[in-house]
């Protein structure tokens, strides 16, 4: 019997939660051993005083400190050998704890994470609130920020430029940030070290003492210091070999204490060893994929951003590729959108997204209270100025794993699951029958997967999966990320090789080859259309014939607004010195959060919509809305600029109805638009608008349990509440009206499961699972669901089929929850 506890969030009722594990798939035990991660017996000390301490672990953790002779430790201080001497401010007793045995990271057995990121604070703004849940769930969290984030050396207005000093703040607000999220108090004391990297370099660890699974490593390579300005001396001119070597910028304090500097290939050598001391289950980076503007041909994300994950890409590769056989736990990937996500529809609760900006006002030093004890500062003023980005802590976005149809039905009445593991499709099966259990997993031959792979069953019972392929190549011109699908060489029987669907883009400088996931449906003939998203924000599709063949890639959106005339410069190059990137809701230019050391002019962005406040409101039964005046939809703004021309952000979605035809749908930053087919064997007519307001872009399709037309599963902006909304078979606007499920739970990310599948399966705001049954009508909406809240933390979408919901845990592992019956 499960036991069931009612749950309140941002002040609201959510539902009823019954709490329960699930179960976990897996074949090996992960190794718990910090795998070659011994810490030098001396190193320096990291703490802010105990005067001003805040939060609710902060005494406990003073005086944890102070009978242990450690608090109020200067951030700046220095290695070892060099703390004998007085740092300015410190006492006896921090000069003695510099001299302290420093305490090691621990790696948990189960799960390991580590962060890859570019600066100091993209983490905080495009990983969070995954973040904090990582580091209160107790598991091994390790961030590695791969430059100084020095910029030109200005901590706010007013400043003196110096570079070391303004990366030792960041430093330090970061430090603060972390031991707030993981103790409650930000001047919980930390333990620092110098450590040798492969690349023939030094990298600074840091251990947060009262919650040793914390830990930082800073590699302190220069920066860029411009978001698209030219700067050969960067990671930009470093991966397009318009310099050879790129040198270090040592923060004022650290435990490094000599220079160096890197080639391309040590930089990645270097993150490939990080990978081998820490040996993580789960890794998170940055999107190396991003666009550019749709008007200036300016890159979309910083140039550190967007080269820092191809550099952490290729480690991955490298990573995976010699640690075959050495018994590490296999890893999964989890990639961010950044600047882009400006100007889109908020993701996060009010409450959760509070969370998120306290937290980036602490890294900021917002209050301004010198508790470091640190003369270069507490943390980063020129984000004080703006803590809340460009409505950046209002939202996380995920640019790869979205897709939800990556569970099958085999021929037996068996099932299939497919995910990304190592950087190759990972495949786990069950037998029919209430009893039979999960094996796997089997990775097939063929590496450079990306996150997140989708499935189709085909007429005769054999199963095809489809995904994006990267390829980095030896040098920079050689990278490239292509749609690529396997199938069954008989119902029920092996997967053949590999098969290149290509991409519709022309190459990766013209639109850095942002492609989404792939979308695929097979229609009444048994023909199989892919859709994806392109770089110009566009649907394209390709389309099975009759013979079987493959036809070309086809343009399915209407003219939109590109950067013609302003092609890209030769690789290597960028094309703007802007400070602004664009490339956001309908290209308009979004405010970034000051680059560090820039000035960026403008309001963050809100998009239009539902308010926070009406977000937050509680809901007694199921919310309808239906189209309003002016075509207008429940309240929401004027469709102008919502119409058919509008640029699509969303990975597109795709089913199949009762008779047979095929619907697509992806959103814009304001609705929903949709494809569909005529008839079975029609090429995909549209875009059509939908009549619908905006979403977060995380959309679901699936039949229509009236047995006519398709069901949409999304969620409502500023809250994560489900809705859906059913659409005829001929395709168009919606029938009305549309259905808010009350008692939601909140979060981002798309609603696994749905009509026909037994279960809907959601990101809880807690990151948790969430499940509840999908009854026939309006998916179980005309009571309060009851809802089954999981105690473990998941990466990418849920996966269902009538039998249960599987998702991948951050160990690895295929998690699956079977339906209540």
């Amino acid at each position: 019997m499960l036991s069931t506890t009612a749950v309140a969030a941002a002040g609201t009722f959510v539902g009823i939660l019954q709490l329960t594990s699930g179960t976990v798939v897996g074949t090996e035990a992960p190794d718990s051993s910090l795998a070659a991660a011994d810490v030098p017996a001396a190193g320096a000390t990291a703490g802010r005083a105990d005067k001003a301490t805040k939060g609710a672990g902060a005494a406990t953790a003073d005086k944890a400190a102070k009978a242990d002779g450690r608090s109020g430790q200067p951030a700046g201080s220095t290695d070892a050998s060099s703390a004998a001497g007085a740092v300015e401010g410190a006492t006896r007793a921090e000069a003695s704890a510099a001299t302290r045995t420093a305490v090691e990271p621990v790696r948990t057995a189960d799960i390991a994470v580590a962060q890859i990121v570019a600066h100091p604070d993209d983490d905080l703004y495009f990983m969070n609130p995954d973040l904090v849940q990582s580091i209160r769930s107790g598991k091994s969290l390790t961030t590695v920020y791969l430059t100084a984030g020095e910029a030109n050396g200005v901590n706010g207005a007013g400043g003196v430029p110096d570079k070391a000093g303004y990366a030792a703040a960041r430093q330090n607000g970061i430090r603060a940030a972390y031991a707030e999220m993981a103790t409650g108090s930000r001047t919980s004391p930390w333990d620092r070290v110098s450590i040798p990297t492969v690349g023939g370099g030094a990298a600074q660890l840091d251990v947060l003492r009262a919650a040793p699974h914390v830990s930082l490593i800073w590699m302190q390579i220069r920066e860029a210091g411009a978001i698209n300005a030219d700067r050969p001396n960067s990671l930009n001119g470093l991966w397009n070999g318009r310099v050879q070597t790129l040198a270090s910028q040592r923060a004022t304090g650290t435990p490094v204490t000599t220079d160096f500097t890197y080639s391309k290939d040590q930089v990645i050598d270097a993150v490939t060893g990080i990978l081998e001391r820490l040996r993580p289950t789960f890794v998170r980076i940055q999107d190396p994929t991003p666009g550019r503007n749709l008007k200036t041909g300016a890159l979309t994300d910083h140039q550190d951003h967007l080269y820092g994950a191809r550099f952490a890409q290729a480690a991955l590769e490298r990573y995976a590729a010699r640690a075959t056989e050495s018994g590490r736990p296999h890893f999964g990937v989890q990639n961010y959108l950044g600047y882009p996500t400006s100007g889109l529809p908020s993701t996060l609760d009010p409450e959760t997204a509070g969370g998120k900006l306290s937290t980036m006002k602490t890294y900021a030093w917002s209050d301004g209270v010198n508790d470091c004890g640190d003369p270069v500062g507490c943390g980063d003023r020129n984000v004080a100025a703006r803590p809340a980005g460009s409505g950046w802590t209002k939202t996380v976005r995920y640019a790869r794993g979205n897709s939800t149809s990556w569970v099958q039905r085999g021929p037996d009445g068996g099932l299939y699951a497919f995910s990304v593991l190592d950087g190759r499709l990972a495949v786990w099966t069950k037998s029919s029958g209430a009893h039979a259990g999960w094996q796997g997993p089997t990775l097939l031959a063929g590496t450079g997967l990306d996150s997140g792979v989708t499935s189709v069953r085909l007429p005769d019972g054999r199963i095809a999966v489809f995904g994006t392929r990267t390829t980095i190549g030896s040098a920079a011109g050689n990278y490239r990320r292509e749609v690529v699908s396997a199938e069954q060489s008989t119902p029920g029987g092996a997967f053949g090789p590999w098969r290149s669907l290509g991409t519709p883009e022309q190459n990766d400088a013209l639109g850095m080859s942002n492609i989404s996931g792939p979308a695929a449906a097979v229609d009444g003939t048994g023909r199989i259309t892919v859709v994806v998203r392109d770089s110009a924000h566009r649907l394209t599709a390709r389309e099975q014939q009759s013979t079987g063949a493959w036809g070309p890639w086809r343009n399915l959106t209407p003219h939109l607004p590109t950067a013609a005339g302003k092609a890209p410069a030769p690789a290597g190059t960028t094309t703007a010195k802007t400070t602004a990137p664009a490339g956001t809701a309908a290209g308009a230019a979004a405010t970034p959060s000051p680059a560090a050391g820039e000035t960026v002019a403008g309001t963050a962005n809100t998009p239009a919509g539902t308010g926070a406040s009406a977000a937050n409101a509680a809901a007694a039964g199921p919310v309808t809305y239906g189209r309003a005046a002016s075509g207008s939809v429940g309240g929401a703004a004027s469709m102008t600029g919502n119409g058919v021309t509008s640029p699509l952000y969303s990975d597109p979605v795709a089913t199949t109805d009762a008779a047979g035809r095929i619907h697509v749908f992806a959103g814009t930053a304001k609705t929903v638009l949709t494809w569909s087919q005529p008839r079975p064997g029609a090429p995909l007519s549209g875009p059509r608008t939908t009549g619908l307001p905006a979403t977060t872009l995380a959309l679901n399709a699936s039949p229509s349990p009236t047995g006519d037309g398709v069901r949409l599963w999304f969620r409502k902006p500023y809250s994560g509440d489900v809705r859906t909304a059913d659409f005829p078979g001929s395709g168009g606007r919606f029938v009305g009206p549309a259905v808010e499920l009350a008692g939601s739970v909140l979060g981002p990310g798309p609603i696994g499961g749905g009509t026909g599948t037994g279960m809907l399966a959601v990101r809880s705001r807690t990151g948790f699972l969430a499940t509840a049954p999908a009854t026939s009508g309006n998916g179980g909406t005309g009571t309060q669901p009851i809802w089954t809240l999981q105690d473990f933390l998941f990466s990418g979408a849920p996966g269902g089929v009538v039998d249960g919901v599987a998702v991948m845990g951050l160990d690895g592992r295929l998690h699956w929850t079977p339906a209540v019956r």
